[in-house]
């Protein structure tokens, strides 16, 4: 099949507005240019190469986040070899577009991390496409580090972000600061201006220093349940804020081991207004096996798909987790509908990224990113921008 025109025919595709049976998908020049069913296809469109899709589902792309790095290769210390890695390994799992997502460090490194990262954005990126950078602190709480490196840590600095935004217009996309510590209600405000998700996370705030923040444009929050004060039914904490809060987004790492089942059936019932995010929270370990392996600057020990720091057993630290297996964990073992999945994963990701007019989902005029999966949930085939996906 040629890149950037074809047609894939008797598929079932999963649409914001439901599944369309015995659907096509058309795209010409990396871009789909007609949805419907299969009789429908336009008589223009007849000589595309075709793709019997039957007995699949075709879905949008997959968009992540929150995602530190893959195949050895970490964002905070991108080189472009190193981040064509990344973003091969995870587009070979279904992502299409992702965030360079970076860990709390100096700011001389987190320099180098948007420099490097806007330089490859100039680029024609031949994997999955980097939609900017998710600067995962350094403004977080001491007491909720994780595995980040509590010596990096620093109080909320709208400057910084003024600095770099001034520097590189509109390529960070989400902040994740700890919403508690003094200056972040005006590195909210900066941020909301600037169209910038401002994410609660590795926090200890209180119920009541959640809806302050929220009062000033807080709209989202990272990987719900972990690094954050718990719910309890007389202090809600930060968990319950964001459960109780429609208009704060939650992302979700749906791996069995970050957070029970019945916990993510929770935020799911609650999280229905284009409100809920698969993530991975990918760490360097990403597409490969146990053994020793760093996140930012610690020592991380992988075994059986559980990251843990090794100076401090027990403290997880990100995950090898990808988009398609995310994806199965949330239909095969949540429950979720395949269409309230793929919205988790797709659309919702594309609408705080502000990109849903680009991307997320399946409708004329928006770029092929397109997957090709079966009964099963397994992925078969990859589109970026048109472009087939060569493993």
């Amino acid at each position: 099949m040629s890149n950037y025109n074809f047609q894939m025919v008797n598929g079932k595709i999963v649409t914001p507005k439901g599944i369309i049976e015995d659907g096509a998908v058309t795209v010409e020049d990396g871009v789909i240019t007609y949805v419907g069913s299969t009789a429908g296809i336009p008589q223009e469109a007849a000589g595309l190469d075709t793709l019997d899709a039957a007995g699949k589902y075709i879905l949008p792309g997959f968009i992540n986040v929150h995602v530190h790095g893959g195949m050895l290769e970490d964002f905070s210390k991108p080189s472009k070899a190193g981040i064509d890695a990344i973003t091969k390994m995870h587009a070979s799992q279904g992502t299409t577009t992702m965030l360079a997502t970076t860990m709390t460090m100096p700011k001389q490194v987190l320099d180098g991390v948007l420099s490097e990262v806007n330089s490859y954005m100039q680029d024609d990126m031949p994997y999955a496409q980097l939609g900017g950078v998710h600067l995962e602190g350094p403004f977080i709480s001491p007491k909720w580090p994780g595995a980040q490196n509590p010596a990096h840590i620093v109080p909320p600095n709208k400057e910084w972000i003024e600095q770099w935004e001034e520097q590189y217009p509109g390529l960070i996309k989400q902040v994740t600061f700890a919403p508690e510590r003094e200056g972040s209600h005006e590195l909210i405000r900066f941020l909301r201006k600037k169209g910038i998700a401002a994410a609660a996370g590795h926090t200890d705030a209180t119920y009541e220093d959640i809806m302050s923040a929220q009062a000033v444009g807080l709209n989202h929050s990272v990987h719900m349940f972990n690094a954050m004060t718990p719910l309890h039914h007389r202090k809600p904490g930060t968990a319950g804020a964001i459960l109780s809060t429609p208009a704060i987004s939650a992302e979700i790492i749906a791996d069995g081991i970050h957070v029970h089942k019945a916990a993510i059936k929770l935020l799911a019932s609650v999280k229905t207004d284009h409100n809920l995010l698969l993530i991975t929270d990918a760490m360097s370990a990403a597409g490969l096996g146990n053994g020793d392996y760093m996140l930012g600057d610690l020592p991380v020990v992988v075994k059986d798909n559980v990251c843990t720091l090794k100076e401090s057993e027990g403290t997880l630290a990100g995950s090898t987790l990808t988009m398609i297996r995310g994806f199965r964990y949330l239909v095969q073992e949540v429950g979720l509908s395949i269409e309230r999945a793929s919205e988790a994963a797709s659309g919702n990701p594309a609408k705080l990224l502000r990109m849903d007019h680009v991307t997320g989902s399946i409708e004329t005029g928006k770029q092929a990113d397109l997957l090709l999966v079966d009964n099963d949930l397994e992925l078969q085939e990859v589109w970026i921008k048109g472009r087939q996906f060569q493993k």
